[in-house]
């Protein structure tokens, strides 16, 4: 079973414990999806993140956070995802990373 919660944040080991890098990661979003800034359980309107959401034979989609708007490809591209991260919180793995990396 995977863990509850794993100590020390985001990281690469905890990614590679749910994708691997030896299969290809495919695009299911074709839009950035913004992530607001919320105060009080408001949302102040500032965007603060963008997510996209890929799936790989053998897991369910996941969602990544990229920190910056960058680029996506046409639906259900092969891509690497750069730095990729991820971390468990309350039984949900969370993923992030730099950026998209199409393959040719």
């Amino acid at each position: 079973m995977k863990a509850f919660t794993k100590k020390g944040g985001y990281s690469t080991a905890t990614a590679l414990d749910y994708v691997s890098l030896e299969n290809p990661i495919y695009t299911l979003s074709i839009e950035l999806e913004a992530r607001y800034e919320y105060v009080d359980g408001k949302s102040t309107g500032n965007i603060i993140a963008y997510s996209a959401w890929f799936v790989q034979e053998g897991t369910g989609p996941f969602k990544v956070k990229f920190e910056n708007k960058i680029k996506l490809p046409a639906f259900l591209s092969p891509v690497t995802l750069e730095d990729l991260e991820a971390v468990v919180v309350n039984y949900t793995v969370y993923f992030r990373a730099k950026n998209i990396i199409p393959v040719s």
